[in-house]
């Protein structure tokens, strides 16, 4: 059907249908094609990183300018192909568990398995699919590159970046992950959508750290994420009270979001709730050992960020839980653990409640 691509746009055009039908049999709810033009994302993203919002991940400027050229991530690269895919899990409701503080929010992302394997696997098998019939240089990129996910997105049609710097779609809101094929092809590309947010400015006002510093700009060093995932030292104290029961990510700029009313459900199994972290008790976590973490969150994003800092996350929600007899005892069993950064939130944890059990806390 295209042994003659270099013939006629025609036979690109087809192709291009085709890649999009490949895709959505594949599990994606919707694929677009852009070319490599980002230099308004890049001037953006350089006085993002001269402003030190990026906090302590250096690898958003370490690659130069590979981010933001596709092309000189990938030399001959003409065309990005954009996948989405949902993930919002059949779960605990998200407001239900946040408004519990004895229980232990995780982002809905990583409630399941690591979308890295999972969209790395889909999106490799239609860029092979691609080359079964036009021979291309190509490579995929899920969240493991530097890549513009967001800003390729956007050019390719998948929806327009909202005041909380995420894609968001009419169709499906925000929830969903971005992966990308890298070609040489010179597909035709896809015309980019308008924006929709409008004057609507809830999720800046539901930061609970106010790390939406102003619509469209992220302090990554305020973010709930940020402080949860990337960050390998002790949280800052001011920080701590703020984070509220969240242990890994925060959601609340998308959980208030209009358009999240359109969220679709994820259909791929792998995505669905694990080991009940959709409404675990925090001082049950806190009470895992290192083997039980290794075990359990094999598989899971959160195993990246490891045990230290897992216990680290969950001293600080159970110093913001209600004084309960469990959690006093959880944090009273870490009071002497071998890490100094975990005894140091522990005390700090136990600090916050009331009572003779805080005597020598510090």
């Amino acid at each position: 059907m295209h042994d003659n691509l270099s013939g006629g746009q025609a036979s690109l055009s087809r192709l291009a249908a085709d890649i999009k039908s490949w895709g959505m049999a594949l599990g994606f709810d919707e694929v677009g094609i852009t070319d490599t033009g980002l230099a308004d994302a890049e001037a953006g993203l350089a006085a993002w990183l001269e402003a030190g919002c990026h906090g302590q991940m250096d690898y958003m400027y370490k690659h130069g300018v590979k981010r933001s050229r596709p092309e000189a991530l990938l030399p001959g690269t003409r065309r990005v192909i954009s996948a989405r895919m949902s993930y919002l899990p059949d779960a605990e409701d998200a407001q239900a568990v946040l408004d519990d503080p004895s229980r232990a929010y995780v982002s809905r992302y990583a409630l399941g398995r690591d979308y890295h394997k999972v969209l790395r696997a889909r999106l490799q098998r239609l860029a092979d699919r691609i080359s079964e019939v036009a021979p291309q240089a190509a490579r995929v990129f899920v969240d493991s590159a530097p890549v513009m996910e967001v800003a390729l997105a956007e050019k390719a049609g998948l929806g327009w970046r909202g005041k909380h710097s995420l894609l968001l779609s009419r169709q499906a809101g925000s929830f969903f992950f971005l992966g990308e094929i890298y070609t040489d092809l010179a597909l035709p590309v896809d015309a980019a959508t308008d924006a929709h947010c409008g004057s609507c400015s809830a999720c800046i006002s539901a930061c609970p750290t106010g790390a939406i510093v102003a619509p469209y700009r992220v302090d990554a060093r305020r973010c709930i994420s940020y402080l949860t995932i990337e960050l390998k030292e002790a949280v800052p104290e001011v920080f701590r009270p703020l984070i509220g029961n969240r242990i890994y990510g925060c959601d609340d700029c998308q959980l208030v979001c209009p358009w999240n009313r359109f969220a679709r459900k994820a259909v791929e199994p792998d995505f669905a709730p694990r080991h009940g972290l959709d409404g675990a008790r925090l001082a049950e976590l806190f009470r895992w050992s290192e083997a039980d973490f290794n075990e359990r969150m094999a598989g899971s994003p959160i195993y990246r960020i490891g045990y230290e800092r897992w216990l680290r996350n969950l001293a600080i929600a159970l110093g913001n839980a209600h004084s309960a007899e469990d959690v006093l005892a959880a944090l009273e069993m870490r009071r002497e653990d071998a890490s100094l950064m975990v005894r140091e939130h522990v005390a700090w944890a136990l600090g916050q409640h009331d009572g003779p059990h805080v005597q020598g806390a510090v």
